[in-house]
């Protein structure tokens, strides 16, 4: 009797733990499941990291190319820093997991720990570049309020230019096209490095569609390699924003609608 009745409890919870995984299944966004697979690549995948060494091997070549140019005023690097120099993986692979999306709070929350890993090459080519004399400046949109701890994370790995005078945060807008101005009242830029396009340029502000995204991709394809080096960022973005017109609000279920009408899937 004891043993048949081990028999049923168990047959009991398995079939309340698969109900529970079926639920879960039922009611996983395929966004949050697509940020789990990219966060998951950008952590443990060797393409991930070859990528990076390549778009650093190429910005070192173009450190020594520039380097031998004259000019009026000194060299820079203009540099993002997320997902750019800092890995954020670890919080995207947080809320995804969740089944949660991304928010102001936590992100906050993720940044006061200033423990970030760095994007593979990117210390080894900073200190390279800033060992040229090449002066590094961080144009982020972080907010002002993470000023202290995104200091406290680039210094953490001894990263060159990492202070208050080299470091440019979010003001009132995201475009980062005054702040690159800024750099260049006192400054030459001999690279921009980034993982979202307007990071590089102007033509990329003001939330353009996914076809002018392309077009302005197309117009510029000379300047990536030479002038502008990106690092691949899987998890997000402006691809992300365009995709869903850069509406915030939408819910996980219209994204996923959205997601299921503009993919390209075999019939």
């Amino acid at each position: 009797m004891k043993k048949s009745y081990s028999y049923l409890l168990s047959g009991l919870l398995l079939f309340s733990a698969c109900s529970s995984a079926k639920k879960t299944v039922s009611n996983t966004s395929i966004t949050n499941d697509g940020k789990v697979w990219a966060s998951l690549w950008q952590q443990r995948a060797a393409e991930y990291k070859a990528l990076c060494f390549q778009a650093y091997n190429i910005a070192k070549l173009r450190v020594d190319e520039g380097i031998k140019k004259t000019g009026d005023k000194p060299w820079a690097i203009v540099t993002d820093i997320d997902e750019t120099v800092l890995d954020n993986s670890p919080y995207d692979a947080h809320r995804a997991l969740r089944n949660l999306d991304y928010s102001d709070a936590t992100w906050k929350q993720w940044t006061d720990k200033a423990i970030a890993d760095t994007v593979p090459g990117a210390p080894a080519f900073l200190k390279y570049a800033a060992s040229k004399g090449v002066t590094i400046f961080y144009i982020t949109n972080r907010n002002e309020n993470e000023r202290t701890s995104t200091l406290k994370n680039l210094q953490l790995y001894n990263l060159p230019n990492a202070d208050d005078a080299h470091l440019q945060l979010k003001t009132t807008v995201s475009s980062k096209e005054a702040r690159r101005i800024n750099v260049l009242k006192t400054h030459n830029i001999l690279l921009l490095c980034g993982d979202n396009l307007p990071d590089f340029d102007l033509l990329y502000d003001n939330h353009p569609s996914e076809e002018s995204r392309i077009a302005t991709t197309q117009k510029l394809m000379k300047d990536f390699g030479d002038r502008y080096i990106v690092l691949p960022n899987p998890s997000y973005g402006d691809f992300e924003g365009a995709l869903f017109q850069f509406n915030y609000k939408l819910t996980q279920a219209q994204k996923d609608s959205v997601i299921k009408a503009n993919i390209k899937a075999d019939q």
